[in-house]
């Protein structure tokens, strides 16, 4: 198993980790949002949204720009492409195994038949 030191990589999994910011990223997939359409769907203050942003912030997730009193929000998609590539060798070991696996009890059950005919 691939052991991954990057704290760019932990940044981005811990960032993910929290469901409000899973859904703030979420919101921002589909374009820019000012913090305070961010914090509303999710019922929370605009301090509290600002800090799940900031989190996202250090991870590399979201730009923000701030415009006289509006805060704006864009998702910045290379960090995901990181953490998704990284997952990805997971993936592939999985489905290797898992077809490895139906091979084989495609064997078993191949040989099973004839016995339960016999009896």
């Amino acid at each position: 198993m691939v052991v991954d030191r990057s704290p760019r990589l932990d940044r981005v999994f811990h960032a993910l980790a929290h469901p409000a910011r899973r859904a703030i990223v979420r919101q921002l997939s589909v374009g820019e949002r000012t913090l305070t359409e961010l914090a509303s769907p999710l019922k929370m203050t605009f301090p509290a949204a600002s800090k799940h942003v900031r989190v996202l912030e250090a991870a590399k997730l979201v730009r923000r720009r701030i415009a006289g009193r509006e805060h704006r929000c864009s998702l910045r998609a290379s960090p995901l492409k990181d953490a998704m590539q990284w997952t990805e060798q997971f993936r592939r070991h999985w489905e290797a195994s898992f077809a490895a696996l139906d091979t084989l009890l495609e064997e078993m059950k191949a040989q099973e038949q004839p016995r339960s005919r016999r009896d």
